[in-house]
């Protein structure tokens, strides 16, 4: 017979009770989830920290379509000089301190199109006529005078610009594999930058592009031809922007206005006001519906969709996401589907305790046999989600990306936050 030392002991004398866990991290979610509600709430805390981003359709601002004219440029140069130009006007719209713009491409038929979109913008006349200018690239010599501490920076216009530039490419150095630029210029260019090169050899030639310095490399030697290659330890999506950069100012490809539209602050606030109440009488009514179907279940289901509501906004405000009326609508659409998953955990919950079985062994049940239908339901959700955002634009992938996050916190809400809401109620 075996003589050791073992004894029998109770179960809760041997580290925390279950229960005593699940009150635990009952807390830690109600702390969560108070600290969440005070970093989403517009004023106070929230607002000086991290301020919301709002689109243009909630604080006014303008729409703007311009057609890009690629009559110029060659078929196979039009895409990269397209996205070019987008970022020449990315760079224009962030000097005015426009919140969150947005600048993307498209094209409709034979039409190749910028859409901008300018939210709360105050001068929006002169806003539009900087946007819609042709890029201005040209090429400058550096003057340093002084000395020591008390240099003075100067750049002379050469009178070289973006005109005699015929194309920028990335090209690979044969000896070590890095990516360089290429630069062409026509034979007017060719002679005006050979001359510029003889004079500053061993000193920076600076770019400007819309009078903002891009680059700054130094002259090695006196380059004739009318090629020239801008080489050094850059990474390679740093030589792709710069080509990117050249080519828009470079290239002939006007843009024209061809679609204004312009929203009212007062508009905006308007429609923001009214997709506010809209999210609310909804949350209402499906509040009162589980407290009077469900009872007890049903308030917790209530208090887990309150969490979902607050953590979802958190994670919105927290990365920068933009708010417009789409994406409030697929928000709201997502408070709506959070729910279902509590509904097929508390119908199976109904059945197991008819079998006669604990309430522990019934919520613990319940939870994996509904998990299965939870699970797919929520990844259809998904990948129309991410087909939308991806396949579409605008206004439409707002919708589809806040619908995505609503889906996938609401996993967690109605699993993990009801899950341990139920836990710490019930008697172990």
């Amino acid at each position: 017979m075996y003589r050791g030392y073992a004894q029998w002991a109770h179960p809760a004398s041997n580290g925390m009770s279950a229960r005593s866990k699940n009150l635990l991290l009952l807390f830690c979610v109600l702390l969560l989830g108070a600290t969440s509600a005070f970093f989403v709430y517009p004023k106070g805390f929230g607002k000086s920290f991290l301020p919301w981003n709002l689109g243009l359709d909630l604080v006014g601002g303008s729409y703007l379509v311009y057609e890009v004219d690629m009559t110029g440029v060659s078929s196979a140069d039009r895409g990269s000089v397209l996205s070019g130009m987008r970022d020449v006007m990315e760079r224009r719209v962030n000097a005015f301190g426009v919140s969150e713009p947005r600048v993307t491409t498209a094209k409709v038929g034979e039409s190749h199109q910028l859409i901008v979109e300018l939210a709360g913008i105050k001068d929006l006349e002169e806003a539009v006529r900087q946007v819609g200018r042709p890029a201005l690239l040209d090429f400058r010599e550096v003057e340093v005078t002084g000395e020591g501490d008390n240099q003075k920076v100067s750049f002379l216009k050469t009178g070289l610009t973006g005109k005699y530039l015929v194309k920028a490419q990335v090209v690979s150095n044969q000896t070590t594999g890095q990516p360089i630029i290429a630069i062409d210029f026509n034979p007017e260019g060719g002679r005006l930058f050979e001359t510029i090169t003889s004079r500053n050899i061993g000193k920076p030639l600076a770019i400007f592009l819309d009078d903002q310095l891009i680059s700054n490399p130094v002259v090695q030697e006196a380059i004739q031809g009318g090629k020239a290659q801008i080489s050094g330890n850059m990474p390679q999506d740093e030589v792709g922007r710069l080509v990117k950069l050249f080519n828009a100012g470079s290239l002939p490809a006007p843009m024209h206005l061809i679609s204004q539209q312009t929203i009212g602050a007062s508009l905006g606030a308007d429609s923001l006001g009214k997709a506010i109440t809209a999210g609310l009488i909804g949350t209402a009514a499906i509040i009162i519906f589980m407290l009077g179907y469900y009872r007890v279940m049903g308030a917790v289901a209530s208090l887990a969709l309150v969490f979902y509501i607050v953590f979802t906004l958190a994670i919105f405000k927290l990365f920068g996401i933009t708010m417009t009326l789409s994406g409030i609508a697929g928000f709201i659409l997502s408070i709506g589907m959070a729910i279902d998953a509590n509904i097929l955990v508390f119908a199976r919950m109904k059945e197991e305790l008819a079998k006669g079985i604990s309430s522990v062994g019934a919520l613990e049940e319940s939870f994996r046999r509904a998990w299965p239908s939870i699970r797919d339901s929520n990844i259809s959700t998904i990948l129309t989600s991410v087909i939308l955002y991806y396949l579409t634009s605008s206004f439409v992938r707002g919708f589809a990306l806040t619908l995505l996050l609503g889906v996938l916190v609401s996993m967690f809400s109605a699993i993990t936050v009801s899950r341990i809401i139920l836990r710490a109620s019930i008697k172990q």
